[in-house]
C-alpha cells in the first residue's frame, strides 16, 4: 500500500512538473505551485526528486520516452518520420514546449543521456541509409537530422500574427512531407 501511495505522489507530481515546466520553464517554474497542485508539500517533492533541476530532468526524459515511444524513426521512410513528428507535436505542444524550454535553458548543461542515445542511434541509421544510397548524401546525418525535425516543428515555432493565414494541420502537414521529400531528392 504504501509503494502504491508513493508511486501514486510521484505521478502526481510529474504531471503537475510537466505542466508548470511547460507553461514557464525551467527558470519559471515554481516548485510550490508544482507542490501545491501536486498536494503535496515541498519537501516531499525534493525528497523524491533532489531539485528543481532534477524535477525537470525527470519530466523531459518521460516526456522524451512517451515520444519515442509513439513517434519512432523509419531511415528508409524519412518524410513519413516528418509527418508523425509534425502529428506528435500538434497533438502535444506541451511536449514541444518542453524540448524549446530544454534548449533555451540549459544549452552549456549536462546532457541527458537519453538524448545522448537517441540521437546517436538515428545517426547511425541515417550513415548506414546513406552508405547503401538509400538516404541522400546531400547532406550529413546531423544536418539531414536537424533539417527535418526543424521542418517537422516550423510551423509551431510561427509568429502568432501569421493565425488568420495559416493553413489547417492536415495542410500543414502536406507542406512538412513535401519538403522532406523536396531535400532528399
Amino acid at each position: 500500500m504504501q509503494q502504491r501511495n508513493a508511486d501514486r505522489t510521484r505521478a502526481r507530481i510529474l504531471d503537475a512538473a510537466t505542466e508548470e515546466f511547460a507553461a514557464r520553464g525551467i527558470g519559471g517554474a515554481r516548485v510550490s505551485r508544482i507542490a501545491e497542485v501536486a498536494g503535496c508539500n515541498k519537501a516531499m517533492l525534493y525528497a523524491y526528486f533532489g531539485s528543481k533541476d532534477e524535477l525537470f530532468d525527470a519530466v523531459f526524459s518521460a516526456s522524451l520516452e512517451k515520444y519515442l515511444d509513439e513517434v519512432g524513426f523509419d531511415v528508409d521512410d524519412l518524410p513519413a518520420y516528418a509527418g508523425t513528428v509534425f502529428d506528435y507535436f500538434e497533438a502535444h505542444p506541451d511536449r514541444l514546449r518542453l524540448s524549446v524550454w530544454y534548449r533555451l535553458e540549459r544549452p552549456d548543461g549536462r546532457p541527458l543521456e537519453a538524448i545522448i542515445a537517441v540521437n546517436q542511434r538515428r545517426l547511425e541509421e541515417l550513415q548506414r541509409g546513406m552508405r547503401r544510397r538509400t538516404v541522400s548524401r546531400r547532406f550529413t546525418p546531423v544536418s539531414l537530422l536537424s533539417l527535418i525535425q526543424a521542418i517537422a516543428t516550423s510551423w509551431s515555432s510561427m509568429n502568432p500574427e501569421y493565425g488568420a493565414e495559416l493553413p489547417d494541420a492536415k495542410v500543414r502537414r502536406a507542406a512538412v512531407v513535401a519538403a522532406v521529400e523536396r531535400i532528399l531528392s
